[in-house]
């Protein structure tokens, strides 16, 4: 399944094209992202974060070896399967995404935010397509590919979104974990959000035979965390 090369030049977007974005990727959609915490509740608790300098290396590792090698890659790929309308090429992407994930909560978790997310775009009134849905509901990021290519959000918008949201979402798990201050994490914020655009186009540099970045130690955590005495986020 080849890709064809991305333009990195963001065309001339429509206002209501950005508005929909943010909603889309906005903490208060109702898909859950914000109940969990993606590992750093074990790292935390375990020593491995302890403040915000480790925190930032931690959530660099994710943005440089999570992003660019696996969600971003696919996340090109799903779009580019749903603009054509191949459901073939679209599932079996959602099948190496899910099967790249590295624990239980992390599968879990891709199935419950996809299922959250399919009925956040169904009450949006569009078109149903049979064929897609069973599929849009195993990931999130799928439906989200799947609803940028029907409503023409370009996939440069929906990866850019998706890395914000990451980062913003850590940002505020690691305010209530680590701690790390809400002035520090802000700025930790907007220091690695500048670091996205030129991440995102590392990843559409990645070939299908170099789609699967693995992080050890965020596995670990993740396995851990789901057997955690205490938690405060989702498993």
């Amino acid at each position: 399944m080849s890709m064809p090369a991305l333009s990195m030049a963001l065309p001339q977007a429509q206002p209501a094209s950005w508005l929909q974005l943010f909603q889309l990727m906005s903490p208060n959609l109702p898909v859950g992202g914000f109940t969990y915490s993606q590992g750093l509740e074990w790292a935390v608790e375990a020593g491995w974060v302890s403040n915000a300098d480790e925190f930032g290396q931690w959530l660099t590792d994710q943005l440089e070896e999570g992003l660019v090698y696996l969600d971003w890659p696919l996340l090109n790929r799903l779009y580019a399967a749903a603009t054509a309308g191949d459901l073939a090429a679209f599932t079996g992407w959602i099948d190496l995404l899910v099967a790249s994930r590295e624990s239980e909560e992390f599968r879990l978790e891709e199935g419950q935010r996809g299922e959250a997310f399919y009925r956040v775009i169904k009450d949006w009134g569009l078109p149903d397509t049979p064929l897609f849905a069973p599929q849009l509901k195993r990931s999130q990021l799928a439906a989200m590919a799947w609803f940028g290519a029907r409503c023409g959000l370009c996939v440069e918008q929906l990866a850019l979104g998706w890395g914000f949201a990451l980062l913003e979402g850590a940002v505020m798990a690691a305010i209530k974990l680590v701690p790390i201050g809400q002035q520090r994490g802000q700025t930790l914020l907007r220091q690695l959000s500048a670091r996205v655009p030129a991440a995102y186009a590392m990843a559409c540099m990645v070939t299908e035979q170099e789609i699967g970045g693995s992080l050890t130690r965020l596995a670990i955590a993740s396995a851990c965390h789901e057997i955690q005495y205490t938690r405060l986020f989702r498993s």
